[in-house]
């Protein structure tokens, strides 16, 4: 990484990513997008563009023999851009190195929204360096073009190359981190304090954030408003189990403008953490508590203020949530399209009752693991529910066949329904079949196939 190799020469060089000797990198496929599927160490290097012609007889005349049989070299630039906007980063690099034509369409601004870099080994701060400053020098330490980064699962990211991306991105839109155990509050902080466009932030894994909000700096800066001033709206902290209500009461007071929220075995979070959250963001449509043991019926109360404006709800293995809670969502969110409260085994017939009753359109519903749930609470279901298309009664030993021919006869949209280790009939699941044919069986009875 010395000053020599990263010198500007007259016509921009291109930097390579690429790691050595690995078998996936000359099959990388990228989204839409450009993109990088990167394993193996990952190397960065700088080179002067492919020279225009070659000195030597006898490769000018195979030279020429090729470029007569390359009919992609008589496509116009626009259908090249079209072409290269389907590389993987990595790939649209080696692009680069062809001829220089290649070359100057390879580093088009337009073919660099979006960075994904992926894998163990990958040096990423020192990928994202190289390729920031690439992209930085048509407008120095600016990447105007760059909207999203995806390092997921590259345990090698550190805060260094977050500190890169807040420097260089001001117009970041998404970025996804996940698995990067190694980044920590601070980095965070300038990222959404340096990137206002900020909508999509995913730290699920990082271990060691705590907490979403801006540095203090722009905290002063912005003051008295600045909790108003970070505009995600989509965050992910799956995993972050160090997160408690300080750290979500902080989050709540600056992410006012949520409406996607997951906190997945986020095992610290309590009832009076989502107290804060109803607090500020009034505007979350889904949110996931899943796992987190120490949520009540207490806590599905605060949810239950978020109303009609709520669609999406998961208190899976939520112990301590009973069929009183389930009254309070069922209440208030009369829009609700996804309850997932499997392992919620304080939930009856009575809660499920009261849901179909007020819930009626809900499309999918998983209630396994919840023993004391029989055909009577299905019955509730299939009379009311005639919306519903995925259904998961997983383990619930009390289930029967009869109650599956009933919802299989008012539900015919169904198309996914679980039943594995429940004790029911084959001719039920027959039943099932006839009457939903787009149904799909998840079972565990071998005479039925």
């Amino acid at each position: 990484d010395s000053d020599l190799s990263m010198r500007t020469l007259s016509t921009p060089s291109p930097a390579l990513i690429f790691p050595p000797n690995s078998p996936g990198f000359q099959n990388g496929r990228g989204s839409s997008t450009s993109s990088s599927s990167i394993t193996g160490e990952t190397v960065a290097m700088v080179h002067s563009p492919p020279p225009t012609r070659l000195t030597h007889p006898l490769i000018r005349l195979a030279s020429r023999q090729q470029k007569e049989q390359a009919s992609i070299d008589r496509l116009p630039d626009h259908s090249m851009l079209q072409i290269f906007s389907f590389l993987p980063t990595n790939q649209l690099c080696r692009c680069a190195r062809v001829c220089r034509r290649w070359y100057n369409l390879a580093w088009d601004p337009r073919l660099w929204r979006t960075i994904r870099l992926t894998g163990d080994t990958v040096n990423v701060d020192r990928a994202l360096r190289v390729l920031t400053r690439r992209l930085c020098q048509d407008t120095p330490n600016v990447c105007l073009m760059l909207e999203t980064v995806i390092v997921s699962g590259c345990r090698r990211l550190t805060d260094r190359g977050l500190y890169t991306i807040a420097q260089c991105c001001p117009e970041l839109r998404r970025l996804e981190v996940s698995g990067c155990y190694n980044i920590s509050n601070e980095a965070v902080f300038d990222v959404v304090s340096l990137c206002p466009n900020l909508e999509h932030l995913d730290v699920s894994g990082c271990s060691k954030v705590t907490c979403i909000s801006l540095t203090r700096e722009a905290s002063i800066k912005l003051s008295p408003l600045h909790g108003k001033q970070i505009s995600i709206r989509y965050l992910d902290m799956t995993d972050c189990f160090v997160l408690e209500d300080e750290g979500l009461h902080t989050i709540a007071a600056h992410c006012t403008q949520l409406t996607h929220l997951y906190l997945r075995r986020c095992v610290r979070i309590t009832d009076e953490g989502l107290r804060y959250l109803m607090i500020y963001c009034a505007s979350i449509k889904e949110l996931s508590v899943s796992d987190c043991r120490f949520v009540s019926d207490f806590g599905l109360r605060e949810i239950a203020k978020l109303e009609s404006r709520l669609r999406y709800l998961s208190i899976a293995h939520c112990g301590r949530v009973t069929d009183v809670g389930v009254r309070y969502i069922a209440k208030y969110c009369g829009k609700l399209r996804y309850l997932n409260a499997r392992g919620c085994e304080g939930i009856t017939d009575h809660g499920v009752e009261y849901l179909a009753k007020n819930c009626t359109k809900l499309k999918s519903l998983d209630i396994g693991k919840c023993p004391l749930l029989s055909d009577a609470g299905l019955e509730f279901l299939a009379l009311n529910c005639f919306n519903l298309k995925r259904l998961s009664l997983k383990s619930c030993e009390s289930i029967t066949g009869q109650g599956l021919q009933i919802v299989a006869a008012n539900c015919f949209d169904l198309q996914m329904l679980n039943v594995q280790d429940c004790e029911v009939s084959v001719e039920a699941l027959r039943f099932v079949k006839r009457h939903c044919k787009r149904c799909i069986i998840e079972h565990t009875n071998p005479a039925f196939f």
